[in-house]
């Protein structure tokens, strides 16, 4: 695979979504993302509204996160989390199911989670991404949660938060493009480091990739 900077830049949704995060370090991330192109700055929440308007005008969506890390808010929570977020500058929702749920087997409940937050995303005009982290579950819980996830009226499967005990790995993507056919978004994200694992990650079928370390990747690429 031989993709430009600006081709690869389109994959990447340039991440920083550490607790620690500074208004500074935002504005950073926001002036990366202007500069190579990336998909969009996805942030946490409470970032959306400076992140929206630094990226005014750029082609550079803002996405956020919702549920997160851990997924096990109620519905109704990730349902006002999304509309507040829309409300105040978000483009792309990357929710995280119930994984306690998932692996109790409970898919109605997962199923409709995803549904009501979908249903949320869509009243907005904007895109749903869906974490069912990877680390946490079997093969057989991947397939599942993935075609729960387009059961749900979602618009991606993602892969990983970043925050659990694994990221993305390219069988795991592999996997799960599978299980949602070739016409739905997937997304890779977590211990993405080298334009290697970036490229392995498109190769496995994912359409969107999760990275902090976009800069290097997409140096990495220009000097290809």
């Amino acid at each position: 695979m031989n993709l430009t900077q600006a081709q690869l830049a389109k994959y990447m949704d340039h991440t920083l979504l550490k607790a620690s995060a500074t208004a500074d370090q935002i504005d950073a991330v926001v002036a990366e993302a202007i500069k190579y192109g990336t998909a969009s700055v996805c942030v946490n929440p409470y970032w959306v509204p400076r992140v929206s308007k630094a990226l005014a005008g750029f082609g550079v969506a803002t996405c956020t996160v919702i549920g997160f890390p851990l997924g096990a808010s109620t519905t109704e929570t990730k349902v006002f989390e999304t509309r507040d977020a829309i409300a105040k500058g978000a483009d792309e929702i990357d929710m995280v199911i119930n994984i306690g749920e998932l692996k109790a087997g409970n898919d109605d409940v997962v199923r409709n989670d995803i549904r009501a937050v979908a249903d949320a995303t869509h009243e907005g005009g904007k895109l749903l991404k869906v974490i069912i982290e990877t680390a946490l579950l079997t093969d057989e819980e991947k397939t599942r949660a993935s075609k729960l996830t387009v059961e749900g009226n979602a618009d991606y499967v993602k892969t990983s938060t970043g925050f659990s005990t694994a990221g993305a790995t390219a069988p795991d993507v592999a996997l799960m493009r599978k299980a949602v056919g070739p016409d739905f978004g997937v997304k890779a994200a977590g211990g993405i480091h080298t334009l290697a694992d970036a490229y392995a990650m498109i190769e496995a079928g994912a359409t969107r990739l999760g990275v902090s370390a976009s800069v290097a990747i997409l140096e990495e690429a220009a000097r290809q």
